[in-house]
């Protein structure tokens, strides 16, 4: 069964750049699909963007341009999402989430602020 373990949130200011990672460990054939989901408070948790193990990709129309989703060169089913231009909206939980099962990981706190 695979886990997955965000990391790289923090604090931005509006206008910065955060690079989270989300790391599967256990047993894993071939690549993962792996999406980025954010939970504000107060909120429902929506989609933010997916990698399917074909390595096409999806964004949510709010981060189109602004976030990227990419695997590792290395290590394959470690996923990467950079977030640049962060603004007000984005300040979330953000959680990863093995596409088409039940595991997410325990999510990261993003922050932005002046």
């Amino acid at each position: 069964q695979v886990q997955l373990a965000e990391s790289g949130g923090g604090l931005a200011q509006p206008g910065g750049s955060l690079r989270l990672s989300c790391a599967p460990s256990g047993t894993m054939f071939g690549r993962l699909g792996i999406g980025w989901y954010r939970q504000a408070a107060g909120k429902q948790r929506e989609v933010v963007a997916r990698i399917f193990p074909d390595d096409n990709i999806k964004y949510a129309d709010s981060v189109q341009g602004r976030f990227t989703i990419s695997r590792d060169n290395a290590a394959q089913n470690l996923v990467y999402l950079k977030m640049n231009n962060l603004k007000p909206e984005d300040p979330a939980v953000y959680y990863c989430h093995h596409l088409g099962t039940l595991t997410w990981g325990q999510g990261t706190q993003v922050t932005v602020s002046s």
